[in-house]
């Protein structure tokens, strides 16, 4: 042990250290690492979107707070265990939730409040562009919504100097440079596997769409530049430097990564950059990525192509909601035991809850739920309208109830998986899971199986999420041999000594899921309208 903190000593004095932060949909997580990709430290800010004049927004000053908060929380707890002051870091990257809509105009000013990926307002946008790029353009991505602002007839539209995601915004403020990991950036227009850039058929596609429109600026002006993994995206800047460390130690010039969004951070977090592998993400929302061997046969809206961070083609599978209204449930049980007059532990509540689900008939007892607490693009939903209901014919008890919530957080992404599974016969071996939910063992694995039909592994990193990913990618950049791929630095390096459990889909599961699907999908025609009558 004093072996080990000898070395982790040197290694921060020296800067042989890694830092990554991740701006996650309901927490902002710093992740210091050392040369074993071990972490050192890490820190944290707690933040919620919030919905301002209908529209799901973070504001500027929480996303400067929160970067400083989980910084400066790393930080001292380097102090507090280490007794050193970080001066210098060998390399940083940044990461965000994909997608959505931040633009600027030439002074750096944001036009309009950031669009998250959660607004589900781009319906027609995404329409018409699908329909023009034969490529599905989901409603979240950064060009569905630009092209509806231009479509509303926005002001800001022709002041726009330069548009990016959150993770490509950071990543400016602190080095000036207008980057984007490939991941990251194939949320925002469709990418060319083969140039391992922007579709230039689909960029002057859209350029001759609005060409009347007489706007100052062709749409490659106005997209960050992109980068792969293992590339150097810039450096810290001494304003960036200020900005990030308020104590006003940390040097500028350390080197930072090209950024990147969660789903490629999850994919690097779990090993899942080989093809004929996947991972799912649980938070806030949902997604399974599928590195893919063959391009699909047809477009599909409920399937996006996106990319691994170096470049590789994936099917993504993404839904708004997951764990919200899970949570929001089990924040009920836990008033309810406090008016009681018990003190509740909530990891222990949920350890307790979601392993009745194993208790539980195979298809949740006849009961259906629909955890919509933000509309659902898979599903056609443009509203949240959280529902539960039941038959008197239902097996109504704990058991049921929790497997039906579980069961309905992964709906929506069993629909988009079947498409991969049933109509495209896409190969899977395994599948990597990691979210808050894999921390109560086998109950969330067991669901997820079912709901792919393959094998989910829980790594014993999974915990440490995207935070810990985009560490790793500043550490590849830093530290990869000459001409080794992500595929085998990953291999041979960060996950030689790693374990997993995995577990195999049981028949009884697979059978309960198809059941509660078929209800699922039948009560989608009526579930928004019914729910708008009754509370108009």
């Amino acid at each position: 042990m004093k072996n080990n903190q000898v070395k982790i000593k040197q290694a921060i004095t020296k800067g042989e250290t890694s830092l990554g932060i991740e701006f996650g949909s309901t927490r902002i997580k710093a992740v210091l690492i050392d040369n074993s990709f071990e972490t050192i430290a890490s820190g944290s800010y707690e933040w919620e979107n919030r919905l301002e004049d209908g529209i799901w927004t973070y504001n500027l000053v929480d996303i400067i707070t929160g970067l400083q908060t989980a910084y400066s929380e790393m930080k001292q707890e380097v102090e507090q265990n280490y007794g050193i002051t970080i001066r210098t870091i060998g390399s940083i990257g940044f990461s965000a939730m994909m997608h959505g809509y931040m633009a600027f105009d030439k002074t750096g000013e944001l036009l309009v409040p950031f669009r998250t990926w959660r607004n589900a307002t781009t319906s027609v946008a995404a329409k018409e562009l699908t329909d023009k790029f034969q490529f599905n353009i989901p409603e979240r991505w950064s060009i569905a919504h630009l092209y509806q602002a231009i479509l509303n007839e926005e002001k800001h539209v022709p002041r726009i100097d330069f548009i990016s995601t959150l993770a490509g915004y950071i990543h400016w403020l602190l080095t000036g440079n207008k980057a984007i990991g490939i991941g990251d950036a194939s949320g925002m227009f469709p990418i060319d596997e083969a140039t391992q850039d922007y579709n230039e058929l689909m960029v002057k596609q859209f350029d001759e769409l609005i060409a009347t429109k007489g706007y100052p600026w062709k749409l490659k002006d106005i997209l960050p530049e992109v980068y792969i993994s293992g590339d150097r995206a810039g450096e810290l800047t001494k304003v960036g430097a200020k900005i990030l460390d308020r104590s006003q130690n940390l040097q500028p010039g350390i080197p930072i990564c090209p950024p990147e969004g969660d789903a490629g951070t999850g994919m690097v977090a779990t090993n899942s950059v080989k093809r004929r592998t996947g991972n799912v993400s649980v938070g806030t929302s949902v997604f399974a990525m599928i590195v893919l061997e063959k391009e699909l046969s047809k477009v599909y809206p409920e399937i996006d192509l996106v990319t691994t961070p170096n470049g590789s083609q994936v099917a993504m599978v993404h839904a708004n909601n997951c764990s919200s209204d899970i949570n929001a449930w089990l924040g009920l049980f836990r008033e309810f035991s406090e008016a009681m007059g018990q003190t509740v532990d909530m990891n222990k509540l949920f350890e307790v809850m979601l392993n009745k689900a194993l208790e539980a008939d195979p298809d949740g007892g006849g009961l259906l739920s629909y955890g919509y607490l933000s509309g659902e693009n898979i599903t056609g939903l443009e509203k949240g309208r959280p529902l539960f209901v039941r038959s008197p014919e239902s097996n109504f008890n704990l058991a049921n109830f929790m497997r039906t919530h579980l069961f309905t957080a992964f709906g929506a992404l069993k629909i988009g998986m079947d498409i991969l599974k049933k109509k495209e016969n896409v190969a899977i071996d395994n599948i990597l899971a990691h979210g808050g939910l894999f921390k109560t063992p086998v109950v969330g694995q067991k669901i997820v199986a079912a709901a792919i039909n393959a094998p989910v592994s829980v790594m014993a990193t999974a915990g440490e999420g995207g935070a810990w990913g985009i560490a790793i990618l500043a550490t590849y950049m830093m530290n990869k041999n000459q001409e080794e791929s992500l595929e085998d630095f990953l291999d041979n390096k960060v996950f030689a000594d790693v374990d997993g459990q995995e577990i195999y889909p049981d028949e009884y599961d697979i059978k309960g899921f198809e059941d509660f699907i078929k209800r699922y999908k039948k009560g989608l025609v009526i579930e928004q309208a019914a729910v708008d009558h009754l509370i108009s």
